[in-house]
């Protein structure tokens, strides 16, 4: 069987680096401020977008509701608040953060900066879609590089591919669809070495999974003045999808020039949110351990049937069906389990996300029936 098996590595708050393993909490502790741990969403197995359901904690729930008094004010003040914050928390200069709706929007202004005068992106295949599908609207050519045999980047066809129409390569660590990671002894030169030819964004929206404490981001690479963008977002460990809030972390310079295509911004009630789930490490650490326990049941699940999976380094598995996914999406449904849509050219694997072990028992049940 197939497993990619490096541990992930943990950011908690504070101080941009610091690390710690993951303590677990006790669920009856955590249930008298996220409500009912194991209630399954609106009837159905809701196991296809890598969201965390155990979100918003109580305590961003009583800090939504409190800027409420302010849902009459435009959010710009509050911004640079978050802004100040996650400076702080990151260890860079206020002015190198741009808060956007979720990091799907600060993804769609990077394509949209880089992408509208045409040239390519270099970029791996499968993987997240926003920044490319984006650039690709405005004129740029998307150069696709396929997984290699372990379902990572192919660094070394990355590299080659650079020429003088490369204006950005863009990597996602942990990557989407398949959880794997870059090694970590190859990752910071890899990026280091490209942003001195060209420019290197780093979607990390699923980093705060990883719980290697040695494991870098290249947020480090931004302080070092490196030719470099990185993305992080509210919408997974932090449970705040829904409300849409999000930041990219690059030098000023390439940070002035993104800023004006973020349109959408994000909002007063967001804000607060994003702010106060910072602060709350229970519920952090909370959803990392509910992280685990989902996917050791999904692991235990495909050992049962035989089905060849990769090791994850994120809220989700991606493991091989044997049959075309459209099939599988449509008899999953059947039995009320949404999984992963289709990942080409990968067609006949599967993405499923972790979740309340209510839906994943669900899910375990309905893959044992279907494949049977």
């Amino acid at each position: 069987m197939n497993q990619i098996n490096r541990r992930n590595w943990l950011r908690l708050t504070g101080l941009a680096g610091s690390a710690a393993i993951v303590a677990p909490l006790k669920s009856n502790t955590i249930s008298q401020y996220v409500g009912d741990i194991n209630s399954p969403v609106n009837g159905s197995a809701r196991l296809s977008s890598n969201e965390n359901p155990f979100g918003p904690s109580q305590r961003v729930r009583d800090a939504i509701i409190k800027g409420f008094e302010e849902g009459c004010r435009y959010p710009f003040g509050k911004v640079r608040e978050l802004m100040d914050v996650l400076a702080k928390k990151e260890g860079v200069e206020p002015n190198q953060i741009i808060v956007t709706g979720g990091s799907t929007e600060g993804l769609k202004a990077t394509g949209l900066t880089y992408g509208v005068h045409g040239g390519e992106i270099i970029s791996p295949d499968p993987t997240y879609l926003s920044l490319l599908s984006y650039a690709e609207q405005f004129g740029a050519y998307i150069n696709r590089v396929p997984l290699n045999e372990k379902l990572e980047h192919d660094l070394d066809e990355m590299e080659k591919r650079v020429g003088n129409q490369t204006r950005l390569v863009f990597v996602c660590n942990p990557n989407n669809p398949t959880g794997t990671i870059i090694p970590k002894d190859k990752i910071t030169d890899f990026c280091r070495s490209l942003s001195r030819r060209t420019l290197v964004f780093s979607d990390e929206a699923y980093g705060d999974f990883i719980v290697d404490k040695e494991y870098p981001s290249m947020i480090d690479l931004v302080k070092e003045g490196a030719n470099v963008i990185v993305s992080r977002t509210f919408s997974k460990v932090y449970g705040l999808a829904g409300l849409r809030v999000g930041y990219l972390i690059a030098r000023p310079d390439i940070a002035g020039r993104i800023r004006p295509n973020v349109m959408a911004n994000t909002n007063m009630l967001a804000i607060y949110a994003a702010l106060e789930a910072l602060n709350d490490q229970d519920f952090y650490r909370f959803s990392l351990d509910k992280n685990e326990e989902g996917k050791a049941y999904i692991y235990n699940v495909l050992d049962e049937l035989g089905l060849e999976y990769v090791k994850s380094h994120t809220n989700f598995i991606f493991f091989h069906t044997g049959r075309p996914i459209q099939d599988l999406i449509s008899q999953m449904n059947g039995k009320g389990v949404n999984i992963g849509r289709p990942f080409p050219p990968l067609s006949d694997w599967c993405r499923i996300s972790t979740g309340k072990m209510d839906d994943l028992h669900r899910f375990g049940e309905a893959l044992k029936q279907v494949m049977a």
